[in-house]
């Protein structure tokens, strides 16, 4: 293993990964280290919207169609009701098994050159003086192993370590929920991205091969976990009923956090360690794509200084759309009025859909959003 290197990525997730990819593009030498043994699991929707697609393209990776069901619009449903909207023409969804996506964005960084260190737990970093005027560079700490790097960038989750060392933990945090995933085998009965509203709690199913389906439940209720949730999710419930559950329930966190900086001289943070967008918009994995793009470019220019600017207006539009559909979450008859606008005026749903996976402006959502608000008024 050599002593030093250009960039080192805390974190071997999909976000370290695309990072590390991102900045070999750039042509800089990168390490990834992580504790865990590959594939990392974790729980998620497991769906990459279009515009995830789209950034994973950019990194250099086409998701097999054997590994992978095309997504081709999204569905709401609740106890009386539903509305479709499908994705713009030649665009489609993604939905994937989190460890699948793992191993071939394992298999692109191998094959870029980047070293991948697994089973190797960071214990700390140092800042090193340097006989350079103007320049300086970190150390990463291994154990009793010590690699130097010009950059280190945070990509370990949530409760990042890497944060707290680089003193980035300055934070807003909102709307606190909590989701937990299955998988059942059963035949996909839809092409679209399904969302079950009920009264506590909100109900996703998206087919991620020929065989299964991946159920996820969220609610503001830290008790309720996946089975007492579809209860309260009739739909859903009848449609798993009798199918075989073939993977363990995984629990997460899901909120809007939103850090002050994201980063401090040579260190950077991206993916849930810079920042979460409720897991209500699907834009997780799209999102810590889109930044490791622009962390590479900054990296590659040698001024971190633009990725806070960058970042900051990469994660406004999933916001903005988080906050939009949690103003559902607990209300069924907002619920209800809704679903029944986006029946009567499908155009509405289409467009707020455009919006959310950036094929439309925000401007637009402003004129629908006074529609939406003037029929709700009126109704």
């Amino acid at each position: 293993m050599p002593d030093s290197t250009d960039v080192f990525v805390i974190g071997g997730g999909p976000a370290g990964l695309a990072a590390a990819i991102a900045a070999r593009q750039q042509g800089l030498r990168v390490m990834v280290a992580d504790g865990a043994t590959p594939p990392i699991d974790k729980a998620c929707g497991e769906t990459l919207m279009p515009d995830a697609v789209a950034a994973l393209a950019n990194l250099g990776m086409i998701v097999p169609s054997a590994d992978a069901c095309r997504l081709r619009g999204v569905r709401f449903l609740n106890s009386e009701l539903s509305a479709d909207a499908p994705f713009s023409d030649n665009t489609c969804s993604l939905s994937i098994r989190r460890t699948v996506l793992h191993r071939i964005m394992i298999e692109r960084a191998a094959g870029l050159g980047i070293d991948l260190l697994w089973q190797s737990a960071v214990t700390g970093i140092s800042s090193q003086r340097s006989s350079r005027p103007g320049s300086s560079s970190q150390e990463v700490h291994l154990g009793k192993r010590a690699i130097r790097t010009r950059w280190i960038i945070g990509a370990d989750g949530v409760n990042s370590r890497v944060r707290r060392w680089a003193k980035l933990e300055a934070c807003s945090q909102t709307g606190i929920r909590y989701a937990f995933r299955r998988h059942y085998r059963i035949p996909p009965w839809t092409d679209r991205m399904e969302i079950y509203w009920g009264e506590h709690a909100q109900g996703y199913a998206t087919a991620v091969n020929s065989e299964q389906v991946c159920i996820a439940v969220a609610s503001r209720n830290p008790k309720l976990r996946l089975e007492e949730s579809l209860l309260a999710l009739p739909e859903l419930n009848a449609r798993l009923r009798g199918a075989e559950a073939v993977s363990t329930e995984r629990g997460a966190l899901s909120a809007n956090r939103k850090l002050r900086r994201v980063w401090r001289k040579n260190i950077a943070l991206i993916g849930d360690a810079s920042g979460t967008v409720d897991a209500i918009t699907g834009e997780g994995l799209g999102l810590a794509f889109c930044q490791a793009a622009a962390l590479a470019t900054c990296l590659a220019s040698g001024n971190l200084f633009g990725y806070q600017a960058a970042h900051r207006l990469l994660a406004r539009r999933p916001l903005l759309m988080a906050r939009l559909m949690l103003m559902l979450d607990g209300r069924p008859l907002l619920q209800r009025r809704v679903l029944q606008i986006f029946r009567q005026r499908p155009e509405i749903f289409r467009r707020l859909l455009a919006l959310h996976v950036g094929t439309l402006s925000p401007f637009h959502l402003a004129l629908d959003g006074l529609m939406l608000g003037w029929r709700l008024l009126t109704a």
